[in-house]
């Protein structure tokens, strides 16, 4: 059965990090044990107004959207009602709704994390993407971009990775990612996809 996003409303006053990944997994999962041992969860990350020195602030359109199977709606529902704690900051959680995977012709995520043995320049990186991509069927005609070069802290570690757009997809191509996602550490927002605006 295809994921759904299931998507809950915030509401926090505090700044949190803009690099949130791996305290918002934590918490989702001392919220929710059961998510920390869910394979193929991925957790969108949290999106919001930039206010300087890495950190953002919540905004009227901030969700906390996690991308499951639909038989995994019971075990996150839960989360409402719930308050997380963000490195100090508190993110009370609300009311869920669910929505299903649309395709688009071009998609975008935020962060792709691929563990290389060269590191992280931009062409080995852009390779290994192909190679996903290929394994999953999407065809060599589609249009790979990498922008901007991204960390995602993980305690005292950080793990580089780059803003990945993908464009020329087909339909089927496109839920494809959506479902699989690119690279490693979804359930901390990387290799997440959304349509491009």
């Amino acid at each position: 059965m295809a994921k759904v996003d299931i998507a809950f409303a915030l509401a926090g006053q505090q700044p949190l990090p803009a690099d949130h990944g791996y305290v918002l997994y934590g918490a989702l999962s001392r919220a929710v044990p059961a998510l920390h041992t869910s394979n193929g969860i991925g957790v969108h990350p949290i999106r919001g107004e930039q206010v300087g020195n890495r950190q953002m602030s919540l905004t009227a359109k901030s969700r906390l959207v996690l991308r499951i199977d639909p038989d995994h709606i019971s075990q996150v529902l839960p989360l409402s009602g719930h308050q997380l704690d963000i490195s100090g900051s508190q993110l009370l959680v609300g009311v869920p709704e669910v929505w299903t995977l649309r395709p688009a012709t071009a998609l975008r995520s935020r962060l792709v994390t691929i563990k290389l043995p060269d590191g992280t320049d931009r062409e080995p990186f852009e390779q290994a993407i192909r190679r996903q991509l290929t394994a999953m069927g999407v065809s060599t005609e589609s249009i790979v971009t990498l922008g901007k070069r991204r960390t995602l802290r993980i305690k005292d570690k950080e793990v580089v990775g780059y803003e990945v757009v993908l464009e020329g997809l087909t339909a089927e191509e496109s839920l494809d990612v959506h479902e699989i996602g690119i690279g490693g550490r979804r359930h901390m927002g990387c290799g997440v996809f959304v349509a491009l605006r």
